[in-house]
């Protein structure tokens, strides 16, 4: 089974990603530098991953570590690399640009360099639907133009320039960039989560704390979109879904010799090319939610109360935003399974039993 280096794997989505490849039969080693994520993570994962504990290593260091990732490619020989490193707020990457280019942009870099010299081609990005930009129909397909509006989202798209680029140059690439839409949910078992640093900055851990009474009520930005309710829409995926998603991508491309980083138009094309380079794919449910359906989903599966108010519209909110999935279900054989109701339950067992994050008080039963 593959050996696989997972960047950024203590975070949401990478810890939870890690686990699957485990259960897959994987064999893992994370980097993470914990500039966003929390050591105490790793532990929580050992718990959960059981016998298949020792398939899995934590490296503590920063990805543009150039002599790091030099000495990790030489003693490990991976054969598969995915990538979630990465700064992830939108409104910081505006007020920090060049945090965002350096961290986003020069770690990748350097794990491309690290990647050609050790002859680890295949790669599996963490991009974001964000490098739509402000769509103006839905749902998306991957052939939409690219047009990112804040820095985070252009450190996406210039990402998938340069792997477009790198694929381009050498054959032997296979790069799948994996344009996620809104990751929700947590472990199952409770024992793993999404714990953002700061001010939440999506959905449901905004939710999440309302119904904790950590914060009075949630801002509702909009209630006059020409929507079903007139609260805005989007698409709202299980991470355990989209966890299940990268095991697939892992799949197909150390398996797929002609696969390298394609930019595709349509599902026939992937068919008949075989000289494409550099694929996205989209990873969604292909279904919108409003805001205020979650609102009430939330109270409905989990008994809690999130009190709300209707504020005006954000700047830069488009209205509705959802994926098109033929192509994951096609290319990967991926498709999402968890409802909302399972994306709920379980974003509710973890803040039950983890209230303040991985900052909650340990106690002897989850040691």
């Amino acid at each position: 089974m593959p050996h696989v280096f997972v960047t950024g794997g203590l975070g949401f989505i990478g810890s939870h990603t890690t686990l699957v490849l485990l259960e897959h039969g994987h064999s893992v080693v994370i980097l993470d530098n914990l500039s966003n994520a929390f050591e105490r993570v790793f532990t929580h994962m050992k718990k959960l991953a059981g016998d298949k504990a020792d398939k899995m290593k934590f490296v503590q260091g920063d990805l543009r570590d150039k002599a790091l990732l030099d000495k990790l490619f030489s003693e490990e020989k991976f054969d598969a690399v995915i990538h979630f490193a990465g700064f992830k707020a939108v409104g910081e990457s505006v007020e920090k640009p060049l945090e965002y280019y350096d961290n986003n942009f020069c770690g990748s870099v350097a794990l491309l360099e690290a990647m050609r010299t050790h002859k680890c081609m295949n790669l599996v990005f963490s991009s974001s639907c964000t490098v739509y930009g402000m769509v103006e129909k839905t749902p998306i397909t991957e052939d939409f133009p690219l047009a990112a509006v804040s820095p985070y989202g252009r450190t996406k798209l210039f990402q998938e320039d340069m792997y477009r680029d790198v694929a381009a140059s050498d054959p032997s690439w296979r790069i799948l960039l994996l344009r996620y839409f809104n990751p929700v949910g947590a472990h199952p078992s409770g024992d793993l989560g999404e714990h953002p640093v700061g001010i939440p900055n999506n959905l449901m851990p905004y939710v999440q704390q309302v119904a904790l009474g950590q914060r009075e009520f949630l801002r509702v930005f909009g209630g006059d979109y020409p929507t079903p309710d007139g609260s805005a829409i989007r698409d709202y995926i299980h991470v355990m879904d989209l966890a299940e998603g990268h095991v697939a991508a892992v799949k197909l491309i150390v398996e797929d010799e002609k696969l390298g980083c394609k930019p595709v138009n349509l599902v026939k094309l992937i068919v008949e090319d075989e000289k494409l380079g550099c694929k996205p794919v989209n990873l969604g449910t292909g279904r919108g939610t409003s805001v205020l359906e979650m609102i009430k989903a939330f109270e409905e599966n989990t008994g809690a109360k999130v009190p709300y108010k209707v504020v005006d519209r954000r700047a830069g909110d488009t209205i509705a935003v959802w994926a098109a999935t033929e192509l994951a279900e096609s290319l990967l054989g991926w498709k999402s399974k968890l409802s909302l109701a399972d994306m709920c339950r379980d974003q509710w067992a973890w803040a039950s039993k983890y209230p303040q994050g991985y900052e909650t008080p340990v106690k002897e039963d989850q040691q």
